[in-house]
């Protein structure tokens, strides 16, 4: 074989040095990462912005080739995880499937999810529907790998066999592995939201924002995932130059909690609608003001009574028992010495019970704004009321949101 054949087969028509390589690699499955993030999560599956059809496009047809996923059916498995999270029918739930079977397998659950004809028809509507989604993406959905696979070859040679198969392990790994998987079992927490969603890190920068995924499940339509100051979402900094470019429109982003300078005697419909639009910042401020009280309380039953269960009770068990959802994720051992801690004090019945009456507050999509007003101004007034000055304190600041 003439030498020129030999040296395209090994590096293509793009010699780099081993450096390159790896730049090329890391530039191409952050692209994925940012088409991923932007278009199929926070376009399609939340509506949190929206894009103009040469954007879309791009995306769309970038998803094709480097991933092979249809986006009718990422969306709807999607929307199915925020539907039914952390229950036996959330398709990729690691509290309910274990973390090794998730990150592991991740991709393999979503291939089962996707020939589910149910999910697809009940959470898959509004995705593009055209002529070129039905013809080619969705009928050829693996042709466009095969073709991605023929372009890397050509450009890098023997090189472009190994950025090929990093293009093709990297939403596997860092979607379905990462943030399905440790996204809802190691990191921390903002908000206090109903499932176990976690930030692994709280910069969103190799997985696009993603990493941000206990904002997200709080604010699923917001366009930003990052909340604190010193938080980073990379997707939302691609969005704002899309956004400025013209290319792009928010819809929406979480609401920022504000403060009134002095608190109001008795809360009104301003007060009523903070309280609901923030109610997981709400209930992270509750869990973050009562649970040294609720420790306290526990060493105390320890001392008088002597009982020995509650003298290692850690941190973390308190902050759980004072989740929004806190039965339900608790193992039956674990409620079963909650409920004799609140038989035995009436302290900490009175501060997880009136933890759980807020959820009803938000929750009660049925009665009137007048009716919920009358609900919050009666629980700040036995708030104050209670005895309990941790509690009272919370009260106050609450009757703040503006």
């Amino acid at each position: 074989m003439p030498l020129n054949l030999l040296e395209f087969a090994a590096h293509g028509l793009l010699p780099l040095p081993w450096w390159g390589y790896f730049v090329i690699a890391l530039v191409l499955t952050h692209v994925t990462i940012a088409s991923v993030t932007i278009f199929l999560h926070r376009a399609q599956a939340h509506r949190a912005l929206d894009l103009s059809p040469g954007v879309s496009h791009f995306f769309r047809f970038w998803l094709w080739l480097t991933t092979g996923m249809v986006t009718k059916e990422w969306v709807a498995i999607h929307r199915k995880h925020h539907a039914k999270v952390e229950t036996a029918d959330d398709p990729h739930s690691p509290q309910t499937r274990g973390i090794s079977t998730v990150f592991w397998r991740g991709a393999e659950l979503y291939r089962a999810e996707s020939k589910n004809a149910e999910t697809m028809d009940k959470y898959g509507r509004g995705t593009p529907d055209d002529w070129i989604e039905r013809n080619v993406y969705t009928r050829f959905s693996w042709e466009g790998v095969g073709l991605m696979l023929m372009v890397d070859v050509m450009l890098f040679g023997g090189a472009g066999l190994a950025i090929w198969a990093v293009q093709m392990a990297w939403i596997p790994v860092t979607a379905a592995g990462i943030i399905n998987g440790f996204g809802h079992y190691f990191g921390y927490r903002n908000f206090a939201s109903a499932d176990a969603s976690t930030n692994i890190v709280p910069w969103g920068i190799l997985i696009g924002g993603e990493e941000l995924h206990n904002n997200h499940h709080a604010y699923g339509t917001s366009a930003k995932l990052s909340s604190r100051w010193y938080e980073f979402d990379m997707g939302w900094a691609y969005i704002r130059i899309l956004e400025m470019l013209g290319q792009a429109q928010v819809r929406k982003v979480a609401p920022k909690l504000r403060y009134e300078s002095t608190g109001k005697h008795v809360p009104d419909s301003a007060t009523l609608q903070a309280v609901i639009a923030n109610r997981y910042a709400v209930a992270t401020a509750y869990t973050r003001t009562l649970k040294v009280a609720c420790a306290a309380e526990l060493a105390r039953l320890r001392d008088r009574a002597g009982r020995a269960e509650f003298a290692a009770v850690p941190m973390r068990r308190v902050k759980r028992w004072l989740s929004g959802d806190a039965l339900r994720q608790l193992h039956e051992r674990e409620q079963a010495l909650l409920a004799r801690a609140m038989e035995k004090s009436r302290a900490l019945s009175t501060i997880y019970g009136m933890r759980q009456e807020l959820n009803v507050l938000w929750e009660r999509s049925t009665e009137s704004s007048e009716q919920l007003l009358a609900r919050l101004q009666d629980w700040c007034r036995r708030a104050e009321a209670s005895g309990i000055p941790p509690l009272a304190q919370f009260s106050l600041e609450l009757k703040r949101y503006a």
